[in-house]
């Protein structure tokens, strides 16, 4: 696919998404959400992609749905479609993107660049990590204009902050600053807005450097767990470990421990 709403750059191993609307802070449309969906599955099938970054052009990252298209019912949820298309709506426009992150096993990191706003914060919510420069703000504004988070938020958002502080997001619609998001657990740092992109790039190049495999199972473990008993968990990271320890990166961490030197880690 060509993109024209998104940017995709592909360098030692970090694939970037940039939404390139900037002049509507990146509020989506079909084409973006369609666009955005086919750059996750394209990262995650590339074999030489080991890290994802999202961000956004300009001075926001994702201010959600275009509200001027939405008020004419020319937007994502289709209000002057028939109830048995609306009710669609969601599933066949927003929702493919959270469907490919869902079998992303790469790593997905957000660099909130700017505002993060309804389904743009959603959107941020479903990475693995989050960056955000100093100027950024975030809300959950979809009470805003009368709706609810639709894109995921009262899923992904508890389990980032807790039940008690989502609901006070969600409930006031109020945006947060990024002191108050680093403070919540909500980002994990907080950078000056020249200094974002370059410091997350630097973080994800790391991590592109290490043993793909093993980053991959361990994401996949992480969030397979979060509803298991404790010895189901066991099970599976047995098998987990028998799958990392047949890679040929399990023989050179040890030999380069061994060698006292930095490990060369091929990714298999």
């Amino acid at each position: 696919m060509a993109f024209e709403a998104i940017l995709y750059d592909l360098d030692g191993g970090v694939a970037t998404i940039t939404l390139n609307k900037p002049e509507r802070l990146n509020a989506f449309d079909n084409q973006m959400l369609t666009e955005w969906a086919e750059a996750v599955r394209q990262a995650d099938r590339d074999p030489d992609v080991r890290v994802v970054i999202i961000t956004g052009a300009g001075r926001g990252f994702c201010s959600g749905m275009n509200v001027s298209d939405e008020a004419g019912g020319r937007g994502v949820l289709r209000t002057e479609a028939t109830t048995a298309t609306r009710r669609q709506s969601l599933r066949n426009s927003v929702h493919p993107i959270p469907r490919a992150l869902i079998q992303l096993e790469k790593p997905y990191i957000a660099a909130i660049n700017g505002a993060a706003a309804g389904a743009g914060m959603d959107m941020a919510s479903m990475a693995d990590i989050r960056f955000a420069s100093s100027n950024a703000r975030m809300g959950m504004t979809y009470v805003r204009m009368g709706l609810i988070p639709g894109d995921g938020g009262c899923y992904t958002l508890p389990r980032l902050v807790g039940t008690q502080k989502a609901l006070d997001l969600i409930w006031t619609g109020r945006l947060m600053n990024a002191q108050e998001a680093l403070e919540l657990g909500y980002v994990h740092a907080v950078y000056e807005p020249e200094e974002l992109m370059p410091r997350v790039r630097e973080y994800a190049a790391q991590i592109a450097k290490g043993p793909a495999t093993a980053v991959q199972l361990a994401k996949k473990l992480v969030y397979r767990s979060a509803n298991l008993p404790f010895d189901e968990h066991l099970d599976i990271a047995q098998l987990a470990m028998f799958v990392a320890q047949t890679t040929e990166d399990a023989k050179e961490g040890p030999r380069a421990f061994v060698e006292k030197r930095e490990p060369q880690f091929k990714g298999w």
